[in-house]
């Protein structure tokens, strides 16, 4: 199965002015997140980020910030409860008016839904600080919200190799798919042919 820009959403959780310092190759991390940031915008897939604590970590890096659509901020190590308003589309309003017939009266089949709601962006791209933490936690509780959550190894990092690498094993096990940053981009655009993938090729190079 591959990617799919239109069923997408990128989720980018504490990248922290105070907290990347201390990230194990703290600038490749960052430096992916941002190349994630910038297809996303490319193939008009929605950004959205979260900072844990950022009173005692700072918020994100600016260059980071400037692209998401939202940024939440969080005290508990999983963003599951403070994304879920964001990653869902609000129900419509019904539409005014008194109502038509007696709708209890018809049989459920023939019953319209007042107001249908948007379509869904199902699949959740995922990168973040500290992989072990933060990003497992927020992981593990998309995933049991029946999200289909990718996880991308090359933009995610922790202090030490170790908590990150045991962090992609439980993922993995939990029903997370695991990908890099250039298999987002390539899958998002699909082929040579799409109007940004010259843009995409000159972040990668």
């Amino acid at each position: 199965m591959l990617l799919d820009a239109a069923d997408s959403q990128l989720i980018l959780i504490d990248y922290q002015t105070r907290l990347m310092p201390a990230i194990h190759d703290g600038a490749a991390v960052l430096a992916n997140a941002l190349r994630l940031a910038q297809v996303a915008r490319m193939v008009q897939v929605p950004v959205w980020a979260t900072e844990q604590n950022p009173a005692k970590l700072g918020g994100n890096a600016p260059e980071l910030a400037a692209l998401a659509d939202r940024t939440v901020s969080k005290m508990a190590f999983g963003g599951g409860a403070e994304l879920a308003p964001l990653l869902r589309p609000p129900v419509k309003a019904a539409p005014p008016g008194p109502p038509r017939g007696n709708a209890r009266s018809l049989p459920r089949h023939l019953q319209k839904p007042a107001a249908p709601p948007e379509p869904e962006r199902g699949t959740l791209v995922v990168a973040g600080c500290e992989t072990h933490v933060c990003l497992m936690q927020t992981a593990l509780m998309l995933l049991e919200d029946e999200w289909d959550v990718w996880i991308v190894t090359d933009a995610c990092g922790s202090r030490t190799e170790r908590n990150r690498d045991a962090a992609y094993d439980r993922l993995a096990a939990a029903g997370a798919e695991l990908v890099t940053t250039e298999m987002v981009g390539f899958e998002w655009l699909r082929t040579a042919e799409h109007p940004r993938f010259r843009d995409w090729q000159a972040l990668i190079k």
